[in-house]
């Protein structure tokens, strides 16, 4: 065994996935060698265990699972229904270890449980390509009465589109907003992919029908999954917890519209964005970024030309961000290192 697991490294397998294949640990493989042992030191079992079923009951189990009678329900009813018969094979358990064993236990009725893929990538290199949009709470003075900030947000630029407070959560406010902010910012027909959570309002048929009115294309999160909508959560979060959030709930609707209309003024005119190299996201959304970014390089190369040894490498990168993605696809570590290459 110690040959093998030498020939199998020598080839480029690791040590743990090469134990494995000899139902070994590596930390076996390690201590045998620590010791110098030259025999398996394995012990095993001694003794056959006395409740263990035989090869014939456990292809009677087997063939009972599989029989038309019984492959579409679970053990958990195929026991019972033997016991009625005056038949006992073995438990549920039993059942569901040899089932296990084969390879079989999978769901046995038609109703199959849901099965929920990752978002598809989305991939934005302008404005008005890829939205994403969220509700959030804000409290009232009502114990248990709440307003709804609906926000939609560009993810190419981070610029919020639109941000209305309503009374109620429903489908037919989302499209309201939808359509406003559509022909508001002229947005075009084609190509525009909107993408939210998997909430009433989102999929309602309401909202679906104007949707596919106006031509843009649907995008939701998986449900229960807060990351496939990471850039949403975190417009909310930096809204809430930045100084400015009022401590005291909002006595009415139009209070809680004027603060809101306040911070997407400052958002997206006076905040310096993280992830878009600190430029505003109207300068980003209305192409001014270039400019901005390419003086800021000019201001560090003059400072590293006045004092050249304060610098051990290249300059600060202040080059635009050309592409966001919306939910990537995890690359293997080939791909990645082809992509590098390329880059």
């Amino acid at each position: 065994m110690l040959a093998l697991i030498d020939e199998a490294r020598a080839a480029g397998a690791r040590l743990e996935p090469a134990a494995q294949v000899l139902s070994l640990t590596a930390r076996t493989i390690q201590r045998w060698r620590g010791q110098g042992v030259s025999v398996d030191r394995r012990c095993g079992p001694l003794t056959r265990l006395a409740n263990q079923l035989t090869a014939t009951e456990r292809t009677r189990v087997l063939a009972i699972a599989n029989a038309p009678k019984y492959r579409d329900i679970s053990p958990k009813q195929i026991v019972p229904r033997l016991a009625d018969e005056g038949i006992y094979v073995a438990s549920e358990s039993t059942f569901y270890r040899i089932l296990r064993a084969e390879q079989q236990l999978a769901h046995r009725e038609r109703c199959r449980p849901a099965t929920h893929r990752r978002p598809k990538e989305k991939t934005a290199t302008g404005p008005c390509q890829v939205w994403s949009w969220d509700i959030t709470y804000m409290k009232s003075t009502v114990a248990g009465r709440f307003f709804y900030l609906y926000m939609v947000m560009d993810v190419w630029s981070r610029k919020i589109m639109a941000a209305t407070v309503f009374s109620k959560e429903c489908g037919q406010n989302s499209a309201v907003l939808l359509v406003e902010a559509y022909h508001h910012h002229g947005v075009n027909p084609d190509g525009l992919v909107l993408h939210s959570d998997n909430g009433g309002p989102m999929k309602g048929s309401t909202m679906l029908a104007t949707l596919q009115r106006l031509g843009v294309v649907p995008s939701f999160s998986r449900p229960g999954v807060s990351n496939d909508n990471p850039f949403s959560e975190a417009l909310f979060r930096t809204m809430k917890y930045r100084p400015g959030y009022p401590s005291q709930p909002f006595a009415r609707e139009q209070d809680a519209q004027r603060w809101v209309d306040g911070f997407v003024s400052w958002y997206n005119t006076e905040h310096l964005h993280s992830e878009i190299r600190f430029v505003t996201p109207d300068d980003r959304h209305y192409g001014c970024e270039s400019e901005i970014l390419k003086k800021r390089e000019r201001v560090y190369r003059q400072a590293q030309q006045r004092n050249p040894n304060r610098w051990t490498g290249s300059i600060r990168n202040w080059k635009p961000i050309e592409m966001v993605q919306l939910n990537p696809e995890k690359k293997r570590p080939l791909e990645e290192g082809l992509c590098n290459k390329a880059a």
